[in-house]
């Protein structure tokens, strides 16, 4: 059915299994706030949450910019540009996905749905700030740091400072590996409007501002093991995950970036994955306790 064939190309053009980067760091914000294993309950809707807030922040980011993907020699062959998919089921995922976020935070509690909106805002929003700021890597960055946070409040029903740590973490983490994403586009971007970190101010300083960051956010996951008392195998998972960081930086140079993709998606992917199962473990040790 032509339904189906839509539905799996756009979900192909938000490379839906990438969810895999956001949604352990939202597990890990539900473990810490239950001190435990939460809810089958809560935690079916946190994952509902995450991915269609994702799917619907990616779908709209492939809407508003396909102009601007339709000029790009890396992106023109996308599904929008190519007409394989209609900008109308485009409109109709990204809305149906809004909705499915929303009624999963109503589903979890009242103060996880009065600010589900608000999130929604943030995430639809994103994709506007490459239009007028270089920082647009950081607000990307908070777009997935603020998973952690929102499956603590699914867990609790109320703030916590604590999270913020991991919503911080996952800010720089993300942003610093946009920036190295962002460099294999430094001569379409100083072709347009669009701003970035690598535009402004080359792909050598930007490297070393992702490195800055990637640093800055090891820091914090020891900060956050730290304050709740995590064991010897949260630092460990954080010890691997600073030397994946740093081959992550050395498979890309200033002047080779033959190999990002590598970097950005096989490296990532395991980072999240791991901080879960060292979190995890932890977890496991505080109910034996």
């Amino acid at each position: 059915m032509a339904f189906f064939k839509d539905l799996k190309t756009t979900l192909d053009m938000i490379r839906f299994e990438h969810s895999v980067f956001a949604l352990p760091f939202a597990l890990i914000g539900a473990l810490l706030a239950a001190q435990g294993i939460p809810s089958g309950r809560v935690l079916v809707w946190i994952i509902v949450a995450m991915v269609a807030a994702r799917s619907a922040a990616m779908t709209f980011n492939r809407i508003v910019d396909r102009a601007f993907d339709a000029a790009n020699p890396r992106t023109r062959m996308r599904p929008l540009q190519t007409g394989r998919l209609t900008v109308r089921f485009a409109w109709i995922f990204t809305i149906v996905s809004s909705a499915v976020f929303l009624f999963a935070a109503e589903r979890l509690n009242s103060l996880a749905f009065l600010l589900s909106p608000f999130v929604l805002l943030i995430l639809l929003a994103y994709s506007w700030t490459k239009r007028f700021t270089d920082w647009s890597h950081l607000v990307l960055g908070f777009c997935l740091g603020m998973a952690p946070v929102g499956a603590w409040i699914a867990v609790r029903g109320s703030v916590d400072w604590r999270p913020f740590l991991l919503c911080a973490a996952v800010t720089l983490w993300t942003a610093g590996f946009d920036i190295i994403y962002a460099c294999q586009d430094i001569d379409y971007d100083r072709s347009t409007s669009l701003h970035s970190i690598p535009k402004s101010f080359g792909i050598r300083a930007a490297l070393i501002v992702s490195s800055v960051l990637h640093l800055v956010m090891v820091g914090l996951l020891v900060a956050l093991a730290v304050i709740f008392q995590l064991s010897w195998f949260t630092l460990i998972g954080i010890g691997i995950i600073a030397g994946l960081l740093i081959y992550e930086h050395a498979l890309v140079k200033p002047n080779d970036l033959s190999r990002v993709n590598a970097a950005f998606f096989t490296v990532n992917g395991f980072i999240g994955i791991l901080f879960l199962i060292a979190v995890s473990a932890d977890v496991l040790w505080w109910l034996k306790r």
